[in-house]
This record gives C-alpha cells, sequence and structure tokens, in this order.
C-alpha cells in the first residue's frame, strides 16, 4: 500500500492513497504513522484494504501532502553508496558503509519549500532511495532479518550545503541537518509493492533540465546490507529513516558546479514511488 500524512504542518492525518484523486482516511483506526502504527501495522492495513474495497474513499481536493512518516527517533544517511557518484566526487569506493546522521527536525513534505540557510553558498540536491523501519533492530544475524525489518521505501531529497558540509570541520551532518533538508514522499510504498528494490530508476531535474539519471543498481551496498549493517552499531527504532545514498549529477560534481539558488524548482523521483517537487526559498 501507499501510506500518505495529509493536513496541515504538524496537523496531519494518516491515510492510505487509492489513486491520483482519492484516498482511504484512517484517522479514526490510528493517530499516525508511528510507533504504535507500526505495532499494529497488519491489522490497520487490513482495515484500509477493507474501505477500499467497499468504496470508503475520499477526494484529496487541494489538501497538503506531508512526509509519509511523522517525525523519526533518528534519520541516518550512507555516503557515497554509488559507484559513479563517488567517482564524480573525485573519492575512493568505500570498503564499509560511510554513516553520519541527519537532523529529524530537517523533515518536511514532498511539495514543500526548501530554505536556503543564512551564510549559503553552495546548496546542492541528492535524489535518494529512503527506508523506513518497521521493527526494532539491534544486532541482526541476517540480510534476511534485515529485509523483513524494513517497512518500506519513499522517495527523498538529501539536501546538502556543501560548503558547510566540508569547509567547516569536515562534519558532514553540519550540511545535511539545516531546516527543511530533508524532503520525504509523496508516499510510502509498503515492501510488498516493491518486490525488486535493486534496480529502481532515480532522475532529478533542476527547472526542467535533468541533471540525475540513475538507478539503485549502481549502489555499493544495498538495502539490507545497510540496515544489517547499521544494526551492529546502534538500535533502529520503528519509523526510523534511512536515506542510502544518491547516483552521480549532483551539483558540486558538474564542472564549473551548479548551486542552488532562490526560485529554482527541483523535480525529482524513484521508480515506482512517486515523485516531488521543491521550490528554493530564503530561509526567514
Amino acid at each position: 500500500m501507499q501510506l500518505m500524512r495529509l493536513g496541515a504542518p504538524g496537523a496531519e492525518r494518516p491515510a492510505v492513497r487509492v489513486d491520483d484523486r482519492s484516498y482511504v482516511d484512517l484517522r479514526d483506526v490510528i493517530d499516525d504513522f508511528d510507533a504504535s502504527f507500526f505495532a499494529r501495522r497488519e491489522e490497520v492495513l487490513a482495515v484500509a484494504a477493507e474501505r477500499k474495497a467497499a468504496g470508503q474513499i475520499v477526494e484529496f481536493g487541494d489538501v497538503r501532502v506531508g512526509a509519509p512518516i511523522p517525525r523519526p527517533h533518528q534519520i541516518i544517511c550512507v555516503g557515497l553508496n554509488y559507484r559513479d557518484h563517488a567517482a564524480e566526487t573525485g573519492q575512493a569506493v568505500p570498503d564499509e558503509p560511510i554513516l553520519f546522521t541527519k537532523s529529524p527536525n530537517s523533515l518536511i513534505g514532498p511539495y514543500d519549500d526548501v530554505h536556503r540557510p543564512r551564510g549559503s553558498t553552495k546548496l546542492d540536491w541528492e535524489v535518494e532511495l529512503g527506508l523506513v523501519i518497521g521493527t526494532r533492530c539491534r544486532y541482526l544475524e541476517s540480510r534476511e532479518e534485515a529485509a523483513a525489518s524494513i517497512a518500506g521505501y519513499v522517495v527523498v531529497n538529501d539536501v546538502s550545503e556543501r560548503a558547510f558540509q566540508a569547509e567547516r570541520g569536515g562534519q558532514w551532518m553540519k550540511g545535511k541537518s539545516a531546516e527543511t533538508f530533508n524532503p520525504a514522499g509523496p508516499w510510502l510504498v509498503t515492501t510488498d509493492e516493491v518486490p525488486d528494490v535493486s534496480g529502481l530508476a532515480m532522475w532529478l531535474d533542476v527547472n526542467g533540465t535533468r541533471r540525475q539519471a540513475g538507478s539503485t543498481k549502481t549502489m555499493i551496498f544495498d538495502p539490507f546490507t545497510i540496515v544489517h549493517y547499521i544494526s551492529q552499531f546502534l538500535v533502529l527504532e520503528p519509523g526510523d529513516l534511512i536515506n542510502t545514498g544518491t547516483p552521480p549529477g549532483v551539483g558540486m560534481g558538474y564542472k564549473p558546479p551548479i548551486w542552488l539558488q532562490p526560485g529554482d524548482v527541483m523535480e525529482l523521483g524513484v521508480e515506482g514511488l512517486g515523485s516531488q517537487r521543491q521550490r528554493v526559498v530564503e530561509a526567514p
């Protein structure tokens, strides 16, 4: 299924997408797609299926689409996870996943504005496949256990400020965690609807020009390996988000580099997971 959260920021309601025009409302079943939902996931999704079959659906209208999960316990990112992206940055292919964190309050909806931070000079884009954890994970013993712990997949834009990231003490978190730096959605697609996550096409346009075009098939570490690996170092909680890396075509990879400016529009998507659109504005 395709899980969505609809409504104003901070007041989103849980829903399941039916098609481009309608959805099933789940407000009377669960409060949100949070830890309590993941504990009752099969029960709740069964109710959604029954309502969909019975035609108990609502028209979208002009409602805002929020991120498909509320603020997670943590956002963990994997750096340089595509061979061709590592090459464009001039860095070696890593022997183990490179991990860094991103502030959970950077999460926004798929069509919300992205703020250029105060002092920003090198604002960049990154289309990525996101994983949402469905069960508590610690010391997983196999890739199979890791696969079973994933609730679904989502499109994310790992917005980055490269000067903050590379020129301010070498801490990637600084360049990744500004407000609005993690658009997610439009929906969370449950794993049963993505039988093969290893060959999904990915793309990103800036002002109508294609900048990124890639596929998850060029990942160095696949999603199941990533979750298994992370679980050896920390505990993953239901609803946690993992950004799995980006294919080539980021702004800093061009010669000369291309940086986002206020007024620019990013459009991006992952095959089978939907698409996003964000406008860049100055941070208030």
